[in-house]
């Protein structure tokens, strides 16, 4: 029988609300990330969503990102949030009612857009692609939907770009390994540009920017989590665990703590 649950806890199949609290959690702690606000920053300046026009955000998660746009749009226009995750488009609904934001948002898969073609002004993806098996597909989607002369910013995580440290030499590999076997396309960020090309669409400017977390403490949910699956795979034992907690907690009491991960964004538009 196939599983029920699938490896991405962003899947739609899962519906556990601890693991939606958690996903919620992450992401609001991402969205606080000050790489993360600068590498938004920057690609919403450089999509430029104007009065009038019709913005789609392809994995909307928690819809800040929506708001975002429906505040560029208005008057006139519309931004919706496409969020297959039944718990997090409920999250986004009520938030934005909180703020009487006109984002709007929708049940929908990446792969098959609910929307005609050439139906979009803008449209921005982030943090999608990297749970895909076909992320191609995926973009060449959004270039399907894009209006001739329409914008599109992409952003994803690279993941063999990961680094903890201090970790032990020998802890190093299965760190990356159990890092990288998060994602169906861990690498998903580098290749940006050429999702965008091969999908007919021109590449305008690439940026990129680094998820750097505080030297200061010990980020323990991630360690935790890294740890535990490196030793549920048998690539490191219990005691090497235990090192690299002690390592950590001794460097960030010397403000020498690093935990960091690259980011990639693209922005392309379709020739008219």
């Amino acid at each position: 029988m196939p599983d029920a649950r699938p490896t991405s806890a962003f899947h739609a199949a899962n519906l556990d609300p601890a693991v939606t609290d958690r996903l919620i959690a992450a992401l609001d702690a991402q969205a606080a990330n000050p790489g993360v606000r600068r590498l938004r920053s920057w690609a919403h300046t450089r999509l430029a969503a104007r009065p009038g026009e019709r913005a789609l955000d392809v994995g909307s998660g928690t819809g800040s990102e929506t708001q975002v746009l429906a505040a560029a749009v208005a008057p006139g226009g519309t931004a919706l949030g496409l969020e297959p995750h039944p718990g997090l488009r409920a999250v986004a609904e009520q938030r934005a009612r909180d703020v009487d934001s006109p984002a709007g948002f929708l049940d929908g898969d990446a792969l098959a857009l609910p929307l005609p073609d050439a139906e979009l002004d803008v449209v921005r993806c982030e943090r999608v692609l990297q749970h895909l098996t076909e992320p191609a597909r995926a973009v060449a989607e959004i270039a399907r939907v894009l209006r001739p002369g329409g914008r599109v910013v992409l952003l994803d995580t690279d993941w063999p770009t990961f680094v903890l440290h201090p970790a032990a030499p020998e802890v190093r590999p299965a760190l990356a390994a159990v890092t990288q076997a998060t994602a169906a396309t861990p690498d998903a960020g580098r290749r940006l540009a050429g999702w965008l090309a091969a999908a007919g669409l021109t590449v305008d400017e690439l940026g990129s920017d680094v998820l750097l977390h505080d030297p200061r403490s010990v980020t323990w949910p991630i360690v935790h989590g890294l740890g535990a699956a490196a030793v549920a795979r048998s690539l490191i034992t219990e005691e090497q665990r235990e090192q690299l907690h002690a390592d950590v907690t001794a460097a960030a009491e010397l403000g020498a703590f690093h935990l960091s991960v690259t980011m990639f964004g693209a922005v392309a538009h379709r020739p008219r």
